[in-house]
């Protein structure tokens, strides 16, 4: 029985794993013939820790193993995202220090920030495309161990330039963030990954706020051996360097690229093939919703990293505290990630369920509009323990919304969706880079409390672009689906195939997706009575192509077969 199953999966599976980040979701509906196949298949005690479904995707999280496959690249996905966040923002922490031994000023410090993070602009859109032809296995180890050069090379800065060019090629480590919801959606069922991707990204994003406290602990602790303090800073890059080249071989020696082995493997055994990458770019670029969710990303999680860059200083010039204190206080920003974000995706999750796709796109504008108020006011905040208040909600709000915008995201497209994934992630490096440029650049007038208020103005300006988020089949915010016949799950993930492609049946995955997806049409009985006329009007009309799969019915059928 297994045997038929895993040759069922390969001829329905032509494109995977090209085809971008296959399979990913929010939570979608769970139907009785994927359930009975999943029971059927874990029958066979197939040699995995976790149980599995028809595809070999993990049913459930075990947070406490580190088991081939899924776990292990669970953890090893959210760890090396923690370190590259941790030496990307190593510096700021230790910036009082820095720019009296660089004398360097505030448009110089301001220029390496903006810089720390326009480099993950391009190594995330690249990602993507590397993820789809050698796997998130390598494009996570590579990256980590390229980058650790850059890291060590902050030890021998004696300029603003040479500290402004490391910050950059540092920084391009953040395109783990694409190779980790990759590597996640390749491990886990649809009816989880959402809580994946959440806590992998979460986790990693920690890093922000753990290097505010490593940094200056690392100092202390360097300085204590009677080290100059000119020194002590620059040898505690060390630590984060060869934690790069640590946890890149731990990710190419001991990960896995997909549940059934490595990508090279099972396309030397012909058993998945490569999807067009033009056609993936295209259908990425040509569908509006990706550009919105790319502008809206850069006003939570580029909002996230300016923060990062500039909240250590801010309390240490402001209030006057010491470094320690203040590397404390810009940790609790970045700490808040380990619960923030998940939730920010358990709650799409949740509102889906009660709302449909409607629930997930209220959610999403509610809680990033929240964050904005929150950093309007934090900006006017004159006192420190009720400034620190107001940072730990903006920070909540901030980072819940970039678990939020990943539960929208997976149903933007199928075929392009790691493509999508790498653009709306590059999104948030651009807010960060025109955020920082605006309120905390080199030219700006702004006192950083000024900044920082106007910056929650325009997170409220940028966040109103989200209510022109709408899918036919589903609806948005302000108009529900419609109510035409051809507004179907099918028709909207299958028009990304062309006639030739269906024929011969590459868009069968794309159909088992819509299938999938119906989940978010709500639950409400006029959503369902609407459905089912599309369904009925539907049945039988989408052909998969001669000789292969005819149709929706067929394609339903054919997923009984084990």
């Amino acid at each position: 029985m297994a045997e038929q199953s895993s040759s069922y999966i390969g001829k329905d599976g032509v494109g995977d794993p090209g085809s971008s980040m296959k399979g990913v979701t929010g939570r979608e509906g769970t139907f009785q013939y994927a359930e009975a196949m999943a029971s059927q298949v874990n029958d066979q005690k197939l040699g995995f820790d976790l149980p599995v479904d028809s595809e070999h995707k993990a049913l459930r999280l075990k947070l406490f193993s580190v088991a081939q496959p899924h776990m292990r690249a669970f953890h090893l996905s959210w760890l090396a995202f923690f370190i590259a966040f941790t030496s990307t923002f190593a510096a700021p922490p230790l910036v009082p220090i820095i720019r009296d031994n660089l004398d360097m000023n505030k448009f110089q410090l301001a220029n390496s920030a903006i810089a720390s993070v326009s480099g993950a602009i391009f190594s995330r859109i690249i990602m993507g495309s590397v993820c789809d032809l050698v796997g998130p296995r390598f494009g996570h180890s590579f990256l980590m161990m390229l980058t650790a050069p850059a890291v060590f090379s902050m030890a021998t800065v004696h300029t603003a330039t040479g500290y402004l060019i490391c910050r950059m090629c540092i920084g391009f480590s953040l395109a783990t963030f694409v190779s980790t919801q990759f590597w996640m959606s390749s491990m886990f069922t649809p009816k989880i990954v959402g809580v994946a991707n959440g806590a992998s990204a979460g986790w990693g994003n920690l890093g922000g706020g753990a290097t505010q406290l490593i940094m200056p602990v690392l100092f202390t602790i360097i300085k204590a051996c009677n080290v100059p303090e000119f020194e002590a800073w620059r040898i505690s890059f060390l630590i984060p360097g060869c934690a790069h080249i640590i946890i890149g071989f731990l990710c190419l020696q001991y990960g896995q690229d997909l549940p059934d082995g490595q990508y090279s493997q099972l396309r030397g055994k012909g058993k998945a093939a490569q999807d067009k990458g033009s056609l993936v770019l295209w259908y990425a670029l040509t569908n509006y919703r990706t550009w919105i969710l790319t502008i809206t990303y850069g006003y939570c999680f580029g909002v996230e990293l300016t923060v990062d860059n500039v909240i250590t200083n801010y309390y240490y010039d402001r209030f006057h505290v010491d470094l320690n204190t203040a590397g404390a206080i810009g940790a609790s920003f970045g700490l808040m990630n380990f619960f923030s974000r998940p939730l920010g995706g358990i709650i799409s999750d949740y509102a889906a369920l009660k709302f449909g796709m409607r629930g997930r796109i209220w959610h999403l504008w509610i809680i990033q509009s929240l964050g904005g108020v929150f950093c309007i006011a934090l900006g006017k905040m004159n006192s420190l323990s009720s400034s620190v208040v107001m940072l730990l909600f903006f920070s909540f709000c901030c980072q819940a919304a970039c678990g939020a915008t990943f539960g929208v995201v997976p149903f933007i497209s199928r075929r392009s969706l790691g493509v999508i994934s790498g653009m709306v992630g590059a999104g948030g490096s651009a807010g960060s880079a025109i955020t920082t440029a605006i309120f905390f650049g080199p030219k700006t007038t702004y006192a950083t409390q000024d900044g920082i208020f106007y910056m929650g103005v325009m997170i409220l300006s940028i966040t109103s672009l989200i209510i022109l988020i709408y899918f036919r089949q589903w609806g948005g915010m302000i108009f529900p689906a419609s109510k035409k016949p051809t507004a179907t799950e099918e028709n909207y993930y299958s028009s990304e195939y062309t006639k030739t492609e269906k024929e011969q049946g590459l868009h069968g995955k794309a159909l088992k997706f819509a299938e999938n997806s119906k989940g978010e049409r709500g639950p409400s009985k006029a959503a369902q009575a609407s459905a089912a006329e599309k369904d009925a009007g539907e049945f039988g009309k989408n052909s998969v192509g001669e000789g292969s799969v005819n149709g929706v019915a067929k394609g339903v059928e054919m997923q009984y077969r084990i």
